[in-house]
């Protein structure tokens, strides 16, 4: 029976961590997705406490908002006034 676990030395970092299959590969497509490497995904979640789960849903939801921009989906004049408007009056 083979482990679903691997060792991943990851590049620029002066350890290594076993990580199951399923990690090191959600690693690397969240590396894909948002052109930082392994080592700075890592850094991410260990340093400020952003899970990977966090990061995929953050850049999930970055995609989403640029192809709403992409395909004209922005909100109106008057949303965005009737928005400015509201915190204005709380300063």
């Amino acid at each position: 029976m083979q482990s679903s676990r691997s060792r991943a030395k990851i590049p620029d970092m002066k350890s290594s961590v076993e990580l199951s299959e399923d990690m090191s590969q959600r690693i690397d497509r969240l590396a894909e997705r948002t052109h930082l490497t392994r080592a700075q995904i890592v850094e991410d979640a260990l340093s400020n406490g952003r899970s990977l789960a966090w990061q995929e849903k953050w850049v999930a939801g970055v995609q989403a908002g640029i192809q709403d921009a992409d395909a004209g989906n922005f909100a109106s004049d008057a949303e965005i006034i009737g928005v400015l408007g509201k915190y204005d009056k709380l300063a």
